[in-house]
């Protein structure tokens, strides 16, 4: 009797491979994508790079790859997801579910720091570090670095030292990019190169002060989990072995650090999946680098390229321009973005006498735009630097447009906020340093130097906040009886983040008026700082969200006597990457402006400019206006003629129309 055989393939996921019968899916995957985004979505087995042109409908195309795996059999826990904000995350996993169901929310998303944070914590013995580690923000380190510089005796060297935040910029620079401290100082701030060995010494002098606090910054949590997984412990490796599925969003604004750590991720399941833009990659300041997108390949050697080139946002007219900006690119995946809607008005080109004229048409053109039916909420003005648009701000107070610029501080920056949250951090780790010392400073008769007395008294176990200090507080530091008894309270008690906040804010209430001038204005940003702790069941989740993904904007940046519900979007193209509008002005389209004169010396920098437009031209969805002025001021210089921007000189004239702005006598 002859024996009949079933023979199935299994794939490197470790599920059956098959021929795929599309019927067996709930969505119709075909249909609802185009040719492109199907072949990504439905990618399962191998590596893959995904080069997504502008507006090409990347995470739609992500968020049906997720929906496709967990309909294929995989378990949603074994696919990861990483992505540059929470927010990103939320969205494609939110979207998933409606798409499909509920276990798509199950899928492990996130952004690199969040990711690093929750696996440290988890294998925190078998990473080397303690897992009630405290979260340093960026402004918690430049605090600590400027201890440490206190503690220099600087004042001899009788030069200016670099500041707290250059200082932790190279460091930081240094770590996620892998160039040593002393090329960064050589090439961004030769002007401090002699003071290359106080700056190293500082930097292992912060390393020690962490390691010893239990202390993380952003940086750390990366350097770790990376240290993590390349060690292959028996941890790392049972770990990895349940990541089945690795996705990458946004991978050209990666740095050195975490495209180790995709590599890294991958020793196991080489399943991965990166998406992205390589004519996107504008974030080298922060040490993003070109190279991770264009040399994956090189690391991955089977790794398989996907265009997606149907742009679902812009008109053909606007993306013939944009294709020309960029088809001059040095180094590049070649891409040719094409739209299915109709072609729509041909961009403009603007060159107007001076930089007042430039301001009042756009002033007048944005009126126009309004009274055609185009809210201002849906018109922005780019500009590469924050001062070009100074002059234009002024037009438009003259002419009643509200907007909203962004680039400001940041909500989580506010001195205020940031003396709450030191109450909070204190509230569940007692040996936080770098708050015990913002918020000493806080009360009158503490200066700097009693402030680091008491520090070294608790750093020391001789104030603790186990048991009741007050026997310890008497005589010494009856000044602050309050506050250790404060602390004791919080530090001990079951209450919910929102209680102990609201005791807080008691407590700090007194102090804050006393501290700000403007408190009044500045309330409104303690108010919801409340109203976020609500939302949170324990302080350790409140407080690390505070450090990894906090709130943006704060309330006290924005005009209060303001009633309008709609704002014109003054933007840098760094803030506006991801966004888009109806009508886009990019500004200021000079050559030492954009691209900015600090770009010459390299080729790669102004590489990097020339994106940095394309970017902006590609935030358009209907009307685009890149505009320049004749003749600029210059304070060393007084009034000179300027050139436009190489990237639009010598465009012809059926990508874009060009116009001359005089004035009419």
């Amino acid at each position: 009797m002859t024996k009949k055989y079933k023979i199935s393939r299994i794939d490197k996921a470790g599920s059956i491979k098959q021929e795929i019968d599309e019927s067996r899916f709930s969505i119709n995957y075909k249909s609802e994508l185009n040719e492109a985004q199907f072949e990504a979505a439905s990618a399962i087995e191998g590596t893959f790079l995904v080069i997504a042109g502008a507006g090409t409908g990347k995470t739609r195309t992500l968020v049906y790859r997720v929906a496709r795996l967990i309909e294929s059999g995989y378990d949603p826990k074994s696919i990861l997801l990483l992505t540059f904000t929470r927010k990103a995350a939320r969205e494609m996993m939110g979207r998933a579910s409606l798409l499909l169901d509920d276990r798509c929310s199950k899928v492990n998303g996130g952004t690199f720091h969040s990711f690093a944070n929750l696996t440290l914590r988890k294998y925190a013995k078998a990473a080397g570090i303690d897992s009630g580690f405290t979260i340093l923000d960026q402004g918690d380190s430049e605090d600590i670095i400027n201890l440490i510089r206190g503690q220099m005796n600087l004042a001899s060297i009788k030069k200016r030292f670099p500041k707290k935040n250059t200082i932790n910029n190279i460091l930081s620079l240094a770590l996620n990019t892998g160039v040593n401290p002393e090329i960064i100082i050589q090439n961004e701030y030769p002007h401090f190169m002699e003071f290359t060995d106080q700056i190293l010494k500082i930097g292992r002098i912060f390393e020690s002060y962490k390691r010893k606090n239990n202390l993380l910054d952003y940086d750390d949590l990366l350097v770790f989990l990376r240290k993590f997984l390349q060690e292959m412990s028996p941890a790392a490796r049972s770990f990895l072995s349940d990541i089945k599925f690795i996705m990458v969003d946004e991978y050209q604004d990666t740095n050195k650090l975490q495209a180790d750590i995709v590599k890294a991720l991958a020793q196991i399941n080489n399943n991965v999946m990166v998406v992205g833009d390589d004519s996107q990659s504008i974030y080298s300041f922060r040490g993003a680098d070109f190279k991770n997108i264009m040399e994956f390949p090189k690391f991955f050697p089977n790794a398989r390229l996907i265009k997606l080139e149907e742009n679902f946002r812009s008109t053909q007219s606007i993306l013939d321009l944009t294709n020309f900006i960029i088809s001059n690119a040095d180094e590049k995946y070649p891409k040719n973005l094409f739209t299915k809607r109709k072609e729509g008005r041909l961009p403009s080109i603007i060159c107007a006498a001076n930089e007042n004229m430039q301001s009042r048409f756009i002033t007048d053109r944005i009126l126009e735009l309004r009274e055609e039916g185009v809210p201002l909420s849906d018109i922005a003005v780019l500009f590469r630097s924050s001062y070009h648009s100074f002059d234009l701000e002024i037009e438009l107070n003259k002419a009643n447009i509200p907007y909203i610029k962004f680039g400001g501080m940041k909500f989580i920056e506010a001195a205020h906020v940031k003396d709450m949250l030191a109450f909070l951090r204190i509230s569940a780790n007692p040996k936080d340093i770098v708050s015990w010392y913002r918020v000493l400073l806080l009360h009158e008769g503490i200066g700097a130097v009693s402030a680091q007395k008491i520090i070294e008294a608790i750093s020391n176990n001789e104030i603790g906040f186990k048991s009741n200090p007050k026997a310890i507080i008497s005589g010494k530091y009856d000044k602050l009886e309050n506050l250790f008894s404060l602390i004791y309270e919080l530090h001990n008690s079951n209450k919910t983040p929102a209680d102990k906040a609201d005791v807080v804010y008691g407590y700090y209430y007194p102090l804050f008026k006393e501290n700000y001038d403007d408190f009044n204005k500045r309330k409104k940003d303690l108010d919801i700082v409340l109203r976020i702790t609500e939302k949170y069941e324990t302080m350790d989740e409140l407080l690390t969200d505070m450090a990894l993904e906090p709130p943006r904007d704060s309330v006290s940046d924005i005009d209060e006597e303001s009633k309008e519900d709609e704002f014109l979007t003054l933007s840098t193209i760094h803030s506006a990457k991801g966004l888009e509008w109806h009508s886009v002005f990019v500004i200021h389209a000079l050559d030492r402006f954009f691209p900015s004169a600090q770009s010459f010396g390299s080729t790669d920098g102004l590489e990097e400019e020339r994106r940095l437009m394309y970017v902006a031209a590609t935030r358009a969805k209907q009307n685009l206006h890149i505009t320049y002025p004749q003749q600029i001021f210059e304070r060393h210089s007084g009034v000179t003629f300027s050139k436009p921007s190489r990237f639009i000189e010598g465009i012809s004239e059926n990508l874009a129309e060009e116009w001359l702005l005089e004035e009419d006598f």
